[in-house]
């Protein structure tokens, strides 16, 4: 295996997004290469230059003294050879469109989002598309909580993007000695297993809100994989990239941890504390909660079943309690596991 650490080339990465995860792929890349964050707040970029930290994000934690920030978008992605995309979803477009007005010609874009767009039903890597048409779109994923990374604990990616030449590149620039860096072909099963991950860990943290243990979460985790794979394969994805890094490895990483924000809206749930209460309280975005309609709204058009996601669509976006919901996912009574 190649020690991508090492020997670093002069690329410059520009990382758009300041919340925990872009600052933390920022911190990473930081260490091999020179690297620029767009921070949205002026305040959130000056306290990232002059004292090492995001507090808002990632608390007292350490940053590089490499890393700089802005909040200049156009600053930070004109001269860069590469951009990651570290926003939520359903602002993705928006910030893209902005930045691509200052994006040099074929500069590889990376997306770190895990939703769908609204309306449109689109992955991260079709806006990227269609926003700037002949930039290659890769997908970053995996098991991978801010402060964990952060901490230097060890853990692992995966990088997906068709070209080989590009993905050992990023695979070279994101890792370190406790962060493994994976490369994949397999954008569309990356991109679907970040999506459907987020929907199924609100699932079970719906299960844990009301009291239940291990056993409930592990039938919701190896079930919600079979969801996931079935989707993700129906829409063009490779059957092994489900039990990899980007969809299992993920999934239990999401499922259990209260760091998940999915997961916390899902304990939150569970308790009976009501959906706007829960999304208003938060700082950070949960992909899950708008994703989980785009996701079933997907499931319809490939005449997939997904029965977990369809009870978390009705929690989140229809009213019903999370009792109804796992006593009408228990009235589905045994099939084959099979089908």
């Amino acid at each position: 295996m190649p020690v991508p650490y090492a020997s670093p080339m002069a690329i410059r990465v520009g990382v758009v997004g300041a919340g925990s995860w872009g600052t933390t792929i920022a911190s990473m890349a930081a260490l091999n290469t020179t690297t620029m964050l767009w921070a949205r707040n002026a305040s959130t970029a000056q306290v990232i230059n002059s004292e090492h930290h995001n507090p808002a994000y990632l608390g007292k934690r350490a940053l590089p003294a490499e890393l700089v920030a802005s909040h200049d978008l156009e600053e930070v992605v004109r001269d860069a050879d590469v951009v990651v995309m570290a926003v939520p979803s359903q602002g993705f477009r928006e910030v893209l469109h902005a930045a691509a007005l200052h994006i040099r010609p074929s500069v590889p874009i990376v997306s770190v989002a895990k939703g769908l767009e609204q309306g449109t039903l689109m992955r991260m890597s079709e806006v990227i598309a269609s926003e700037l048409p002949g930039h290659p779109a890769a997908v970053l994923t995996g098991p991978n909580l801010a402060h964990e990374i952060m901490d230097g604990q060890p853990a692992a990616s995966v990088v997906a993007i068709d070209d080989d030449t590009i993905a050992r590149e990023l695979q070279r620039i994101f890792s370190n000695p406790r962060l493994l860096i994976y490369t994949n072909p397999d954008v569309v099963g990356c991109e679907v297993s970040g999506v459907v991950k987020n929907v199924i860990a609100i699932a079970a943290g719906m299960a844990g809100g009301m009291g239940f243990g291990n056993n409930t979460r592990a039938t919701l985790i190896t079930r919600g994989l079979a969801e996931m794979a079935r989707l993700g394969t129906a829409m063009g994805g490779t059957p092994a990239t489900f039990s990899g890094l980007a969809g299992m490895g993920d999934l239990i990483a999401t499922c259990s941890s209260l760091q998940s924000r999915n997961t916390s809206v899902g304990m939150a749930l569970g308790r009976g504390e009501n959906i706007a209460d829960v999304v208003a309280s938060m700082q950070m975005v949960a992909e899950g909660v708008k994703s989980s309609a785009a996701v079933l709204d997907l499931a319809t058009q490939f005449g997939i079943e997904m029965p977990i996601t369809e009870q978390v669509v009705a929690v989140c976006h229809r009213g019903i309690s999370a009792e109804q919901a796992l006593s009408d996912l228990l009235s589905r009574g045994g099939r084959s596991e099979l089908d």
